[in-house]
């Protein structure tokens, strides 16, 4: 089982990721936003964070960049979960840190294939880097 951290302010967005990382059999830890997200992942360091762009605070790509540039956390990939969907924003958040980006509206099998081949656990998949 790992432990997954979710940052995000919308509450129905936590609440239905949390209800597929905790279906999958894994530990959701939540954030409502950028800032509250970088402390949990230095608190608790989690195995994974799904992290959505836009909110308060501190927003995703901002979080993103705190988080991989930390030495106590940079070892935890981040997968940035958003509504932005164009190119340029995809870019941008892999020069971030992120290691991967899913776009909203997602399908529930689309979100944990990804948790799975970021955890390592798809046997098809190639390891997240480290």
């Amino acid at each position: 089982m790992a432990r997954i951290l979710i940052v995000d302010d919308s509450p129905s967005q936590l609440m239905g990721i949390r209800r597929i990382v905790e279906k999958l059999g894994h530990e959701a830890l939540t954030a409502e936003d950028g800032a509250a997200g970088v402390e949990a992942a230095k608190r608790e360091l989690p195995d994974l964070i799904l992290m959505d762009v836009v909110m308060p605070n501190l927003n995703g790509f901002q979080a993103t960049r705190t988080i991989t540039r930390d030495p106590a956390t940079k070892h935890i990939p981040v997968v940035l979960v958003t509504t932005k969907d164009q190119d340029t924003d995809r870019v941008w958040g892999m020069r971030q840190g992120a290691k991967a980006y899913i776009t909203k509206p997602f399908s529930e099998n689309e979100l944990a294939d990804m948790i799975q081949q970021m955890l390592g656990n798809d046997p098809g998949a190639p390891a997240p880097e480290a």
